[in-house]
This record gives structure tokens, sequence and C-alpha cells, in this order.
């Protein structure tokens, strides 16, 4: 297959893709931090429209320990734009994600070529963490692209150290800036630009000092990306910049950030604190697809094949990916930090994974030239297992970023059950749907202009949101007439009542809706979630 093939491929399926965004980004349910996020962000505004004297946004919960890059820009937008702001942060935030699969697409072209780069972007519009995730998960998808650009960046500067371009400094400066405007951990692209230099200097060069020579001019020549990031850091993260101990507040605040929650690993409930060692690893295992791990499993076939071939010295593009693959896995195993969610903290991983797993399945390609019934039914297996993910994503759509693969469990309804399932409480969209047609179809013959109230297990605002006038939400959970859960952690049995609705996808429940107007006495107190 020639390169223009893999061109032609590549373009449209960035073409499906934009589509599909602008199809369906308002199909998605509001997540339980989208709130507090965009009111951090209109106080953000608010702190520039009053020229900085509105400073309410560094006392808002412990919002300014993040950049508001993202929520700054959604606030910006729900003042010019004519449609509902968890639309607008929903499209805002799948338009970041297609960002990162360019970036995804850009990297892998340089590194192996179109066809590689094609695989990689697909791999990646295919994981439904990426693809599912990028509708809402705001902060994490975001972040996630900015920081595969930045690798981009720090990849072509790798080609040309010493001697930096200008341009490609700026362009550098921008991304890190934009990735630490949304969270601390913009300090990782950091951390990926250093080591590159480090061992760029000792493999490029074997007298000490024409190494320091080198270290000086590549100083020299990031030094504008470095006063760009800090720019931009201060203008959408200003608390970072009002204090000298700012940063290492926030840098201490998130490597030890524990509260009292639970997380679920193959259906033991551990404290997130507690987590082992392996938590992200056995997440990625079951979260990617299939066809993901094959690519991985490929590459290191590959690598292990070809490692007496490989001359370091020309390999640093590929040591600068293996810097960013490797760093923030290590870090886990080390710091061991409190983790939930699955993957959701450390979704900036994925792209590059993704890259590692395009370049795999390309490359074991190559390598069966002389094998073609072998590189056949490689072609096939492949082709096969990316229609089965598509077909289950398909499935599951709008909760995409519910899926699972094989490994995970015996089907995607015990997946649910023994790990994370809708953390984000996104089902509550249809379950709003349900309880509104119940009351409805109640209504033609009675209770016409009553008021329910409904107790939800999840942000108050995720059900009054889809909700109209005749339901309010309540946090008195005893004398609630109704009750809407997503299953997530078994919180759909705090409080009992007769089912009257279930939001299902591929046979397993993903919400359930309760009418309680019948319950007396001990029957409407809530009790504790089972851990089953």
């Amino acid at each position: 297959m020639t390169p223009i093939l893999f061109q032609r491929l590549s373009l449209v399926l960035f073409s499906l893709l934009a589509v599909f965004i602008l199809v369906t980004f308002k199909q998605y349910g509001i997540s339980n931090d989208e709130q507090v996020q965009h009111v951090y962000g209109q106080l953000l505004l608010n702190f520039y429209s009053t020229g900085f004297a509105d400073q309410a946004a560094f006392t808002y919960k412990n919002l300014y320990l993040y950049g508001g890059l993202f929520d700054l820009i959604a606030a910006i937008l729900e003042k010019i734009l004519p449609l509902w702001v968890w639309d607008i942060r929903h499209l805002l935030s799948a338009l970041f994600g297609f960002a990162g699969i360019v970036a995804v697409y850009k990297i892998t072209n340089e590194l192996a070529g179109l066809r590689a780069a094609f695989l990689a972007a697909f791999l990646l519009t295919i994981t439904g963490a990426w693809a599912g995730a990028m509708f809402t998960h705001t902060k994490d998808v975001s972040f996630a692209a900015c920081m595969v650009w930045a690798l981009y960046y720090t990849l072509l500067i790798s080609k040309h150290l010493p001697r930096i371009p200008l341009a490609l400094s700026f362009k550098l400066g921008i991304a890190v800036g934009m990735a630490l405007g949304l969270r601390i951990g913009g300090a990782f692209a950091v951390i990926y630009l250093l080591l590159m230099v480090f061992f760029a200097g000792l493999l490029k060069v074997k007298n000490f000092k024409l190494i320091l020579s080198f270290y000086w001019q590549s100083f020299l020549g990031l030094l504008p990306a470095g006063v760009v990031a800090f720019c931009l850091m201060a203008i959408f993260w200003p608390w970072s910049v009002m204090g000298t101990d700012h940063i290492l507040i926030a840098v201490k605040s998130f490597s030890h950030f524990a509260f009292d929650m639970n997380t679920i690993v193959n259906g033991q409930f551990i404290n997130i604190g507690d987590v082992p060692r392996t938590y992200l690893f056995q997440y990625l295992g079951i979260r990617l697809p299939e066809i993901f791990l094959l690519g991985l499993l490929s590459l290191l076939v590959v690598l292990a094949i070809r490692v007496k071939q490989l001359v370091l010295v020309q390999c640093l593009p590929e040591i600068t990916i293996a810097i960013a693959l490797l760093t923030p896995l290590i870090f886990v195993i080390l710091d061991r930090p409190a983790l939930y969610n699955g993957v959701r903290h450390f979704t900036f991983a994925i792209p590059t994974l993704a890259i590692v797993a395009g370049i795999g399945l390309s490359k074991i390609f190559d390598m069966l030239v002389s094998y073609q019934k072998w590189r056949i039914c490689f072609a096939v297996v492949c082709a096969l297992l990316s229609m089965y993910t598509i077909f289950t994503l398909f499935a599951l759509h709008p909760y995409q970023y519910l899926y699972y693969n094989h490994f995970a469990g015996e089907n995607f309804k015990q997946a649910q059950h023994h790990w994370e399932a809708d953390y984000w409480s996104s089902s509550l969209i249809d379950a709003t749907k349900i309880l509104e047609q119940y009351v409805d179809t109640e209504a033609v013959s009675k209770n016409k202009g009553l008021v329910y109230s409904v107790a939800v297990c999840a942000e108050a605002f995720q059900g009054q949101a889809y909700l109209d006038d005749r339901f309010k939400i309540t946090e008195d959970w005893v004398t609630a007439d109704f009750f809407m859960s997503s299953t997530n952690m078994n919180c759909d049995k705090v409080l009992q009542g007769e089912v009257i609705g279930i939001v299902e996808r591929l046979g397993a429940p993903l919400a359930v809706v309760k009418d309680r107007r019948t319950l007396i006495g001990e029957a409407r107190r809530p009790r504790a979630a089972p851990r089953d």
C-alpha cells in the first residue's frame, strides 16, 4: 500500500471524526465535576474583567490548585455562542481531543511514516478512554492534548539540538504553557524536555567541555520557550504566580492527593490511598482495545529482534518518545499517588501509547513482507479486532468512555461490576428522560401540577439540569419521591424503591430510576452501598 493511500485514509478518518463530533456533542451527559469547574472559569473571567479586583477564584474550593485554561475559554464562549453552556464545554473538549489525535498522527509520521501515523491515529480514535472521554473529561483530555503537542515540538527540537529555531522554541512554549495552564502535571512536559536534552548531550558529544557548550546552547535556544510557557501559565493559572511557594504547594497537593474515597479493582473495594502500584497498569490493560494491546506487544517483539541493530545516537526522537512513555509510569510505581477513576488522571499517557502501538503494528507488517500468508492473517486479525471494537463503541454510545476489553471480565456486565463504571454519572441524561416519561404517563389520569422530590446519587445539578419544573432535587433522601443513580460502586442500592427504569448498554445496567412513594418506615432510610 502506498503512502498516498494512507494519507487519504487519514484524511477520511479525520473527516469522519469531525462529523461525528459535530453530530453527537449534544448527546453526552454532564460530568459531576463540570459545575465547579465552570464556576471557576467564570470567577477567573471576573478576575480579569474587574481589573484583578475580584479574587474569589483563589478561595473557591481547591480549584485554585488547577489552571483554568479550559474553563476560562468556556466561560468566554458562554457569552458568545447561542448554545447551552454544557454543550459548549463538551464541544470544546471534543475539539481538544481531536487536536490530540492530530498531534499523535504528526508525531508518528515523523518517526515511522504515513502508514504508522494512520494506525496510531486510528487506534486512539477507537479507544473509549479517549474518543468517548473527550466529550466529558474536559480537564483530562484538554490537558492530554496539550501534553502531546508539547511532545511533538520536543521531538522536533531533538532533531535540531543544540541550535533550536526560534519559531520552534515559541511553539513548544505555547504547548507547555497551555498544559501548565491546566494542571501542574504539565511539569512532566518540562521533565521530558530536560531528559531529552541531557541524553542528547551524552550521545552526540564526547568531550566534557563540548558537552557543557552543547547544554548551554540548548538552554539559550529553549529560553524563549520558557518565557512563553511561564507567561501563559500566569495568564491561565494566575494563583501559581501570586506566591513564591504556590507551585510547590500545588506539586505537593497532587503528588499526595487523598481523601476518604474508594475505587474498585477486579471486584475489590480499595481506598484510593491504598491502591496497589499496579493500579494504573491493570486499568490500562483492560481499558485499551485488544488491537491497541496487540500493537504494543508487536513493538516489543520488534525491539527484541532488532535491539542489536539500534544506534542510539541516531535514535534521539525515539528516545524522546520512550522518555514520555516511561516517565509517568515510573512515577506511579515510585511515588504511589492516590488513584481512582481508572486511567482518568493519566489520560495524557494514552496518546503516547497509541504512537508506540501504531508503530508496532506497522513494523510487524513490514517484518512479515516475506511471509505473505502470515502477513494476510495478521491483517485479518487486526481488521476483525478493530471492527469488533468499533461495534462495541457504537453499542455503548453515548457512553463510550465506559469501554472495557475482554480481559476485564466474561462480558461487559461483569466488567462494569468488577471495575469502575459510570463514575461521571453521565448516564443520568437518559435516567432523567425515563423519569419524565414515567410521570408523563401517570399525569394523564392524576397528580397534575404536583412537584416531585428526587434524590440523586451524584451532584444535584446533574439531575436538575435535565429535569423540568415538576421535579426538584433534594438532599433529604428519606423523604424523596424518586431516586436516580448510576450503578457505579453500587450507589444505586443505597435507597430502596420500585425500579421503574434502567439505562442499559450491552446487557449491563448503567443507571437506575426508582419510585419510592409507597415506601414507609425504615424502608425509606438510606443504607450503605454493598461491597460485592
